[in-house]
C-alpha cells in the first residue's frame, strides 16, 4: 500500500514539474508586461523584443519600402530604431536613408511644403506644417475654417463640429500664444494638427466618435451664428474677435487635453509621428501613451508606431488574464511543493516501515536462535 501511495505522490511531481516547465514563460512574460504597465515606452521595447526576435530583417524590410514610397522621415526613424538596438545596417542602405533625408530637408522643398501648408492648410511634414500653423497664427486659417463650418450650422447642413470646435479653440490660444510669447506654441500646433488630420480624413474612427460628443458644446451656437453673419476672411481680426466670444473654455478642457498631448508628441518625434499616433489611437488615453513613448523614444516613434500598431498603446492582453497566468504558476509552484512533500512523507513512511520489519525480522531470528539450540 505504502509503495502505491509514493508511486502516485512522484507521479505527481512529475507532472506538476511539467506542467511548471509549461507555465513558466508565460508568467515570466506576464510578470514583466504587469511590471512595466505604467511606462509605454518599456512596455514597446518589450513587445519590440518579440517583434525583432522572429524576424530580424525586418527593421531593413521596412526601411527598403519607406525610401520606395518616398518617406525619408519614417525610414530615418528606423535606421534610428535600429541604432538604439544596435541591430547592423547596410552602408549603402544607410547612405540612401542620409540622402533621401537631406533632399526632403533642402531649402526649395520646405519652400513648397511651407506654401501648401499656408494656403490649402494640409500638413503633411515639418514644412508644410509651418505653412500651416502660421496661417492659424495669423488666425487665416482658423477664420477661414470656422466661416466655412459656421455657414454649414446656420443654414440646418452638415457640419463638421470637430473641425469648428478645434478652429474655435485655436483662435483662443492663438491669443494666448501671442501673450505668452509662444510659451502655447506646442498646443496651437497640436490644435492645427488635430484640426488638419480631420480634414484629410485620417483621424481615427474612435477619437472621432470620442470628438463627436467632446466638442457638441464648446462652441455656442447662436453666437456663433451671429458672429460669422457679420464676418469675413477678409476682416480676419474682427471676424476671430467675434468668434472668440463664441467659444465656451470652460467645456473644452478634453479637446485641449488631447491637442496639448499631440502637440508634445509632434515636438518630441516630429510632425509625422504625431499624425501617425491620430491615425492608430482610439482615445484620449492612449493618445497620451503615444506622447509619452514619443518623449522616451524621441526619433524612433514612428518606427515603433509602424511596427506595433495600436498594441504600442496598450497592454499586450487585458491586466485581467495576465494576472491569471501568475495565478496559475503559483498554484503550480504550489502542487509542485506539495507534491514533493508528500513524496518525502510516502518516502519516509516507506523507509521507517521497512526499517521496522528488518529491525522485527532480526528479533524474531535472534529469539530463534536459542529456542533451536534448547
Amino acid at each position: 500500500m505504502n509503495r502505491v501511495r509514493l508511486s502516485l505522490a512522484v507521479a505527481g511531481m512529475a507532472v506538476s514539474a511539467a506542467v511548471a516547465v509549461a507555465v513558466w514563460p508565460h508568467a515570466r512574460d506576464a510578470g514583466i508586461v504587469l511590471a512595466a504597465r505604467d511606462d509605454p515606452a518599456d512596455l514597446a521595447d518589450i513587445r519590440l523584443n518579440s517583434v525583432l526576435r522572429s524576424n530580424p530583417a525586418l527593421l531593413s524590410d521596412n526601411i527598403e519600402a519607406a525610401l520606395a514610397s518616398g518617406d525619408a522621415d519614417l525610414a530615418e526613424s528606423f535606421v534610428a530604431l535600429a541604432r538604439a538596438r544596435d541591430i547592423a545596417l547596410s552602408d549603402d542602405l544607410t547612405k540612401r536613408v542620409n540622402d533621401a533625408v537631406t533632399e526632403q530637408a533642402s531649402t526649395a522643398h520646405f519652400a513648397k511644403g511651407f506654401a501648401t501648408g499656408l494656403v490649402t492648410g494640409s500638413a503633411d511634414d515639418v514644412a508644410s506644417l509651418s505653412g500651416t500653423v502660421a496661417g492659424d497664427l495669423f488666425v487665416f486659417g482658423d477664420v477661414r475654417d470656422v466661416v466655412r463650418e459656421g455657414k454649414h450650422l446656420a443654414m440646418g447642413e452638415e457640419t463638421d463640429r470637430l473641425v469648428l470646435g478645434l478652429a474655435a479653440a485655436g483662435l483662443a490660444i492663438t491669443a494666448a500664444t501671442y501673450v505668452s510669447v509662444g510659451s502655447a506654441g506646442p498646443l496651437r500646433a497640436g490644435l492645427t494638427l488635430v484640426k488638419d488630420t480631420r480634414k484629410a480624413g485620417r483621424l481615427s474612427e474612435g477619437l472621432i466618435e470620442w470628438a463627436g460628443r467632446s466638442t457638441r458644446d464648446v462652441v455656442d451656437g447662436p453666437v456663433l451664428q451671429e458672429a460669422v453673419a457679420a464676418g469675413s476672411v477678409f476682416r480676419p481680426a474682427e471676424t476671430a474677435s467675434a468668434i472668440r466670444a463664441a467659444f465656451r473654455a470652460d467645456k473644452a478642457g478634453a479637446l485641449v487635453r488631447v491637442a496639448k498631448d499631440v502637440g508634445r508628441v509632434g515636438e518630441a518625434a516630429g510632425i509625422r509621428a504625431a499624425r501617425d499616433t491620430l491615425k492608430v489611437a482610439e482615445n484620449p488615453t492612449e493618445i497620451a501613451r503615444a506622447a509619452r513613448i514619443a518623449e522616451a523614444k524621441g526619433g524612433q516613434t514612428r518606427a515603433i508606431l509602424k511596427l506595433l500598431g495600436r498594441g504600442a498603446l496598450l497592454l499586450a492582453a487585458g491586466a485581467f488574464n495576465l494576472s491569471l497566468w501568475l495565478f496559475g504558476a503559483l498554484l503550480t509552484l504550489f502542487g509542485f511543493l506539495s507534491s514533493i512533500k508528500a513524496t518525502a512523507e510516502r518516502a519516509t513512511t516507506s523507509w521507517l516501515a521497512r526499517s521496522k520489519a528488518r529491525r522485527l525480522k532480526r528479533a524474531e531470528v535472534a529469539l530463534a536462535g536459542p529456542t533451536a539450540q534448547g
